[in-house]
């Protein structure tokens, strides 16, 4: 098959950081490759370069056997190659029809052609089984259907190279699973797809080939059909990587204890009469699809909402009324399911967000001045403990990858031995490696005491690490089971809303 894309010698510095170190790619057309590697590998950078976002150091682009012009989108998208990114960006006050045309049309024209571009969009929705609705606003649509938007956008334009970063991120399994069906007869349409991704189950059934950066080098690649899941993990980290394994041990006396808490907001109930205890060294696993109540039970239990009715205690304390800062007072460590914009403030210094959630304190803080010297000897060892890559206490930590701000954020929550650790998503997004280092700082955690709720749609994930699972329903919780009676039957029905005796939570 020719090549219609070619990078060749492609190199990216940030100060003394070398992001992507000549390297060099081709794609095929009608040829799905995955770009598999660890958490700043340097694999987004790669694609930016590609699409114009950032001008490369050295090498250059090739599509279609056209040279692209460095750091121009706008070339980028008139010789055909579109991005959809990580994190969504569109208007959320708009309408579908609007964010597919935003931008597309030059300013100079007196009139928008609304209905010429409906037209195209019903027809581009059909042709690739993406079905949406032109006049919904994007505020109403779920995240599957966003991310459909997202994609859309791109083959408006007429992209015939589509990449995706990461674009499973934020999906629940059954809507990546629907997105790489969608993919792979887009591919046989003929359009040339890339995709990164950590997950290695997807980057096997979904591609041709793979790509493995490590380093920001290119150290391997692969016809899918001919490597495996764990050669493909050694290749990304550099080493073997094995998840640590729990080990049964006996729990402690209740520690924190939900009674029948009930949510209500807008005129909605989130919450219905949600009941669980987790006791000290326990980990209660909470599994369930997205939306059905997790983001409001992840809030309540921050002190960012306040029930409508029922109880929550933490060592026999009422903590309903503490707030977020009388949460953290008393013990509770929180691990947010949206790192960027609830875990750290991407602005600031590293050691700014390590200490954030105890500026006050006499050891960070004296008559109202902040002690910067204790801060950032505070964020050097928790850099060194945790491996956060890349970092020193004065990097900002926007520039950190994904995995590295994650390790940032739980060491923040666990270097204080907390009582209560909230772990909502806590490996959205991170590479093998970084998954493994997750799972064995909430392992240790729990041999110290903690209790621990974990918040996963990843049933493998909630399996391994927990004692005890509960599942959520439409903002119910079922009784929970042992980790011994979780299989994948059992889940799977719970998660759909049957639960014991083959009663249905609806």
């Amino acid at each position: 098959m020719s090549a219609v894309l070619e990078l060749d010698g492609i190199t990216k510095r940030f100060g003394s950081l070398t992001a992507n170190d000549s390297i060099s790619l081709t794609l095929a057309q009608g040829e799905v490759l995955a770009l598999l590697g660890e958490n700043g590998a340097g694999k987004t950078t790669l694609m930016n370069i590609l699409f114009g976002h950032y001008a490369a150091d050295e090498g250059i682009v090739r599509v279609f056997g056209q040279q692209l012009p460095s750091g121009k989108p706008r070339a980028a998208i008139d010789a055909g190659v579109g991005m959809v990114h990580q994190h969504f960006t569109l208007a959320g006050n708009l309408t579908v029809l609007d964010n597919i045309m935003l931008g597309s049309e030059s300013l100079l024209r007196p009139t928008t052609s609304r209905a010429q571009a409906h037209k195209k969009l019903l027809q581009i929705s059909e042709r690739f089984g993406l079905p949406v609705s032109p006049d919904k606003k994007i505020s109403r649509l779920s995240v599957g259907e966003r991310q459909r938007v997202e994609i859309l956008k791109a083959l408006y334009r007429d992209a015939r190279i589509l990449i995706l970063d990461e674009p499973t991120a934020v999906l629940a399994r059954p809507e990546a699973q629907r997105l790489f069906e969608t993919l792979n007869d887009m591919a046989k349409e003929g359009l040339s797809l890339i995709f990164i991704s950590h997950k290695l189950h997807e980057v096997m059934a979904a591609s041709d080939r793979v790509a493995v950066l490590r380093g920001g080098k290119l150290v391997a690649e692969r016809a899918t059909a001919e490597t495996s899941a764990e050669e493909l993990a050694e290749l990304m980290v550099g080493r073997k990587v094995e998840r640590p394994v729990r080990q049964d041990h006996k729990i402690g006396t209740p520690v924190l204890i939900a009674n029948e808490v009930r949510v209500e907001a807008g005129g909605e109930r989130k919450l219905d009469d949600v009941s669980f205890t987790i006791g000290a060294g326990e980990i209660l696993g909470i599994v369930g699809v997205s939306g059905n109540g997790q983001a409001s039970l992840g809030a309540l239990l921050s002190g960012l909402t306040q029930p409508t009715s029922g109880a929550l205690t933490l060592e026999g304390r009422d903590v309903i009324p503490l707030g977020p800062r009388g949460m953290i007072r008393a013990g509770v460590g929180r691990v947010p399911e949206d790192r960027h914009s609830e875990g750290v403030v991407g602005e600031l210094a590293v050691w700014e967000n390590a200490v954030l959630e105890r500026l006050r304190t006499p050891e960070f803080a004296w008559r109202g001045f902040v002690r910067q010297a204790a801060c950032k000897a505070y964020a050097a060892t928790l850099i060194d403990r945790f491996d956060i890559r890349g970092a020193t206490p004065d990097t900002r930590t926007r520039l950190l990858s994904g995995g590295n701000m994650q390790k940032l954020i739980l060491g923040r929550c666990l270097s204080i031995g907390p009582k209560f650790l909230l772990a909502n998503q806590p490996t959205r997004g991170l590479d093998e490696g970084a998954i493994a280092a997750v799972h064995s700082e909430l392992l240790a955690a729990r041999a110290e005491g903690a209790a621990i709720l974990l918040i996963s749609e990843e049933l493998e994930e909630a399996v391994a690490l927990s004692d005890r699972i509960q599942a959520m329903v439409k903002g119910r919780l079922s009784d929970p089971i042992p980790v011994g009676e979780a299989d994948p039957q059992r889940l799977g029905l719970m998660m759909a809303g049957v639960w014991k005796d083959g009663s249905d939570a609806a």
